[in-house]
């Protein structure tokens, strides 16, 4: 059963403890509000301002599991808040660990202060849960696939769009390289998991995959240094420093390109670009 009057005092308590800088926000002048404005969080949890006040005064329809994760995020709780939460709302916790998709508060905060740069945070089979403004400049919002297709390595032997992201150069050296990074989570997870139905997929779907498989290679590891196109301003040579949460499983990757550089200027135009003008190649 759902404790309103628990859930309406959680949510207010977490809400009053958040300041704008803690989630990536501006502090305005004359700001009178102890902690976030109810519309601030609703911005962050993707849902209407209105429907967050009903259910911060005990009211509203009960909230959906998508809702409460979305609020969970938004509100930057830990994994202990967060099954907290669910369980005030009538909800079984969600699981935990490398099937998790629940970003931690750490995360987000550094994921937050990186206005200017293109960063992602992915899981362990390339889905993205997270990107900045620039990010998003940089290859397009990839938080938006669905099934499947969310991973990188699936999309990578099935969407001919996602490989004109990167350099034709690599192309080969990318198809091993996720190739090898799947067979060894699905090692690490067994069956059944997502790598597991990941790999079975492609295995049915791309006869490039299953020659790739074929070869049982491992340990093949991204290079720091990646090649990407953007459909405006060409190749960008970007170093990719990766920051990892070992308890989620989750990697926050950061890009940067070498001041001075024909890439460091691009990545400069980028952010005057922005993510509205970002058409993926076909």
């Amino acid at each position: 059963m759902i404790d309103r009057t628990g859930l309406a005092d959680f949510l207010r308590h977490r809400r009053e403890a958040l300041q704008p800088e803690d989630v990536g926000m501006v502090r305005g002048p004359r700001r009178r509000t102890e902690g976030l404005r109810r519309e601030e969080v609703a911005v962050l949890c993707h849902m209407s301002t209105d429907y967050y006040a009903r259910l911060e005064r005990g009211g509203g329809p009960a909230p959906s599991e998508q809702m409460l994760a979305a609020i969970a995020q938004g509100l930057h709780l830990t994994i202990d808040e967060r099954d907290h939460l669910f369980r005030l709302a009538g909800h079984r916790a969600p699981p935990r660990g490398y099937s998790s998709e629940h970003v931690s508060p750490g995360m987000l905060r550094i994921l937050d202060r990186l206005v200017d740069t293109p960063a992602e945070i992915v899981t362990e089979l390339g889905e993205t849960l997270r990107q900045t403004p620039l990010g998003v400049a940089l290859t397009g919002d990839t938080t938006r696939f669905t099934g499947a297709s969310r991973s990188l390595g699936y999309r990578w032997f099935t969407d001919p769009a996602t490989r004109a992201l990167y350099a034709p150069r690599d192309h080969e050296f990318l198809s091993r390289m996720w190739v090898s990074g799947l067979r060894e989570v699905m090692s690490l997870r067994g069956r059944p998991s997502r790598a597991a139905e990941l790999a079975d997929a492609l295995l049915e779907e791309s006869p490039e995959f299953r020659a790739v498989w074929d070869l049982h290679e491992v340990g093949v590891r991204p290079s720091e240094v990646k090649h990407l196109v953007h459909p405006e301003l060409g190749e960008l040579e970007l170093s990719c420093q990766t920051l990892v949460d070992p308890a989620q499983s989750q990697y926050l990757m950061v890009y940067t390109a070498a001041p001075g550089s024909e890439s460091h200027d691009k990545l400069r135009l980028l952010s005057v670009i922005g993510a509205t003008s970002f058409a993926p190649p076909r």
